[in-house]
């Protein structure tokens, strides 16, 4: 249950020390990389929701609210490290939104916020190994574990009676964690894994790595890979050779990146990315249409909701400090409460300097889980006609 905020004179007094100041905050994301055709969209997601508020004019007595931006490349631990201790020490931010790549979200985690006690809601980190972490309290993330993904990705797999299949996953915590996730989950419904093999990003050439899957056969080749990175060089190897036509594609590799590399040349090819069917999900599209920003793309709802939520527990909790309003965001993501969605976030800082409850919707349906987990959703996806598109939702 939820603590009722009582309006007192202390909480009058403190909150009044942060009226009219600044707020920052840290969005430290894969500006290259990887994944770096999905981050412009999923950072101006967030800034959406930092904007929103600012202009509300509600925060703490009117504080504004300012987005830095750090690269975190996805994939370099030490880039991401440094990158996130200039955003506490230089920048002076008051939470991240980030990081996104689970291995950078991990070292970012254990080496610059649990030491400094700052608050991180990543977007897009789904490694299983995240939600066993000693993280103080601090971590958060409003994307679900890839241990619900794989579950879904076989589920999807054998309704389709897609029997057997080949495996390659980038070689690191995401790719890792997603593969043993999905072996697991698959063969436990009675499909086989003819081999389960990781491949190593950035490589001119994947021919030796195809030639490896090829001779291990399946009915399909499931690639946990990155959008901008190995995974594609795999596809065109694997469509050159003639070895796979039917192609098994998690988060990850879902961006249109994929669709304008290949077009209708992977047709048939299938995947899963986090999403939902929701009121929220529906009204972030509209926003996200309207500013001008790209929302088809993974994990931008994700980015708005992870920035709401900082924002609304520093209202919950009268403080931008994070350890004082790393307690609220549980509370500020489930019921009970007022429903929030995107585009009320006004509302919600006005039933909360009130003293009274929300329940944070948002763009994807949020409800957190455990130690700050997302319970989340998926959607199913289907390349038709050289284009993404979806089937259903899970």
């Amino acid at each position: 249950m939820k603590k009722f905020l009582m309006a007192t004179a202390a909480t009058a007094l403190m909150t009044g020390g942060a009226m009219a100041d600044e707020v920052k905050l840290g969005i430290i994301l894969g500006f290259t990389g990887p994944i770096e055709s999905l981050t412009p969209s999923m950072a101006a997601g967030a800034e959406m929701a930092m904007k929103e508020v600012s202009d509300s004019g509600k925060l703490l007595g009117g504080s504004t609210v300012a987005p830095v931006r750090a690269d975190s490349t996805c994939v370099d631990a030490g880039a991401a490290t440094a990158a996130a201790e200039r955003l506490i020490t230089s920048d002076g931010i008051k939470g991240i939104m980030g990081a996104d790549c689970s291995g950078v979200t991990g070292a970012v985690l254990a080496n610059v916020a649990v030491p400094n006690g700052m608050v991180m809601i990543s977007p897009s980190a789904t490694s299983p190994a995240l939600s066993s972490v000693d993280d103080g309290g601090l971590f958060f993330r409003t994307a679900p574990s890839d241990a619900r993904q794989g579950q879904v990705l076989a589920d999807v797999l054998m309704e389709k009676g897609i029997k057997s299949v080949a495996l390659t996953y980038t070689n690191n915590d995401y790719g890792k964690g997603l593969a043993d996730s999905f072996k697991s989950a698959y063969e436990g419904m009675g499909g086989a894994v003819t081999i389960n093999t990781a491949h190593e990003d950035g490589k001119a050439d994947y021919t030796a790595e195809v030639g490896a899957l090829a001779s291990a056969g399946g009915d399909a080749l499931v690639v946990a890979g990155y959008v901008d990175q190995g995974g594609p060089g795999v596809i065109r190897a694997a469509l050159d050779a003639g070895a796979f036509d039917t192609f098994v594609l998690p988060d990850g590799m879902i961006g249109s990146a994929l669709e304008e590399n290949f077009g209708s040349e992977i047709d048939g090819s299938i995947g899963t990315v986090p999403g939902t069917e929701s009121e929220g999900a529906s009204i972030m599209a509209k926003l996200t249409e309207a500013a001008g920003i790209d929302g088809s793309g993974p994990y931008v709802g994700e980015s708005y909701d992870a920035a709401a939520l900082i924002l609304l527990s520093m209202q919950a909790a009268g403080s931008v400090e994070p350890g004082d309003y790393k307690a609220k965001i549980m509370d500020v993501a489930n019921a009970p409460g007022e429903q929030i969605f995107p585009g009320e976030l006004s509302k919600a800082l006005e039933i909360l300097a009130g003293g009274g409850e929300i329940d944070y919707v948002g763009a994807t349906a949020v409800e957190m889980i455990g130690g700050g987990e997302a319970a989340g959703g998926y959607r199913e996806i289907e390349f038709k006609d050289g284009k993404i598109t979806t089937v259903k939702f899970r």
